[in-house]
């Protein structure tokens, strides 16, 4: 596309900006409906961390997206960093809820440890040309889980590649 064309549809580097912002928000969530999961929300959240640093490492619209929601110098707090990260909170607060969380587990501070997590790991698979994020994904939660998870719930199974439309949105 030219810039011409850019200017012709987007008169200012803002509304581009969240043009980018909205489509890779509703990228995000296309994501994390999962209709008919089971497992509960760790394990919702888990495999939905999975697909997200998978499609983070792929479309360029949604690490713009997720780029854009994090530069200082613009003013708008919208964009599919702050709705992932609002929705891994309303998840692992369920989580709490349904008892699936580890005495002591705050969900507002696992949620941080997953939003920051997960699009750190998003950045990595993308620059460095990693070849299976799911790996990285692996990683992350073989460390996390046995300190968040409840030690008398079933255990989430590790993720891995998995399809949209099968799980479920907290609520």
């Amino acid at each position: 596309m030219s810039t011409g064309a850019l200017h012709f549809h987007f008169p200012s580097k803002d509304l581009l900006a969240r043009e980018v912002e909205a489509v890779a928000t509703v990228s995000v969530q296309r994501l994390v409906v999962r209709e008919g999961a089971g497992g509960g929300g760790l394990q919702l959240l888990v495999d939905v961390s999975g697909d997200l640093v998978a499609a983070l490492a792929v479309d360029p619209v949604l690490r713009a997206g997720f780029e854009l929601g994090g530069d200082p110098s613009r003013k708008s707090a919208e964009g599919p960093g702050r709705w992932w990260g609002e929705w891994v909170y309303a998840l692992l607060r369920e989580a709490q809820g349904a008892g699936e969380l580890a005495r002591g587990v705050s969900p507002e501070a696992a949620a941080v440890a997953v939003v920051a997590s997960v699009a750190g790991l998003g950045r990595l698979a993308s620059r460095h040309r990693v070849r299976s994020s799911s790996h990285l994904v692996e990683q992350f939660w073989a460390l996390l889980l046995p300190g968040l998870a409840a030690p008398s719930r079933r255990r989430p199974v590790l993720p891995g590649p998995r399809s949209a439309g099968t799980g479920r949105t907290p609520g």
